[in-house]
Parts: structure tokens; sequence; C-alpha cells
């Protein structure tokens, strides 16, 4: 599966159980073993669980692979290896304490809406132009 695809597939799962404040960084310039690391925030523990059953099983709907999931047991911070994608699920508090925005940062990846029609830009209205004066009906005096 294109990595590409695997991202929106990963999005588009965390979306459908109300995942909150979802980014997405490019690793791949940095020193690591994956290209793509998402993190998303759940509400409680048992959200946090659902997210990451939710990014598993579709996943492998999609025909990817998922290698591990870590941290299921505790449910505050859940971790899944995709491969070239990893997903850090967590509580907003756990989120906030680890502040892995700073450690992955760097390129924020943005992610195309799946089916969000682009807005039309307004037209820019045309200045009114001034009514033509009307001439005078009396000659006019040469000099």
């Amino acid at each position: 599966m294109d990595i590409r695809r695997k991202q929106r597939v990963v999005v588009d799962a965390l979306e459908d159980v109300k995942g909150r404040d979802i980014v997405v960084f490019n690793t791949a310039r940095l020193p690591s073993m994956f290209e793509r690391v998402i993190i998303a925030s759940g509400d409680s523990s048992r959200q946090v669980k659902a997210l990451a059953d939710h990014v598993r099983d579709k996943v492998k709907e999609n025909g990817g692979r998922v290698y591990g999931i870590e941290g299921e047991k505790g449910g505050e911070w859940v971790l899944v290896d995709l491969g070239e994608i990893v997903v850090h699920l967590m509580h907003p508090t756990v989120r906030s304490f680890y502040n892995l925005e700073e450690v992955w940062g760097g390129k924020e990846v943005k992610v195309k809406a799946a089916a969000a029609p682009k807005p039309h830009p307004k037209p820019k209205a045309k200045p009114k132009k001034k009514p033509a004066r009307a001439k005078a009906a009396r000659p006019r005096r040469r000099r």
C-alpha cells in the first residue's frame, strides 16, 4: 500500500472514532525507521483503545500490515506500528506532558479532506463608474 494511501486510511479511521487534534509529521529526513508520525488524542482510555482498534481494522481492510500495538492495557498512550507510519494515540494530558510534536516536529504534512468540496472564490466587486456629466445646453465661450 502506498504511504499516502495508508496515511489517508489512518486519518480517516481516527476521524471516524472522533479522534481529536490529529497531526501528521513527515520524518523521512530524520534518521528513523519510519516516514510518518501521526499523533491524535482521545478523551478517555476507552476511546484511545477504540481509536487503536479502528486504525488496526481499517489498515488491514485496505491490505496494509500492522506490525504491533503497545499500551492497550493502560489506554493512556497507545502506539500502533504500521511499518513506515507510527501512530501515537493518547490522553490530552499525557500528550501535553510528553510533547511529541516538539520531538518529531519538523514538517507537518497537510492532509487533504477526503470529499470536501473546494470553496469558490468570490468575484471582486468592480468599482462603480461615475455617471457621465450632461453637457451644458449653452455654447462654450471662446477666449
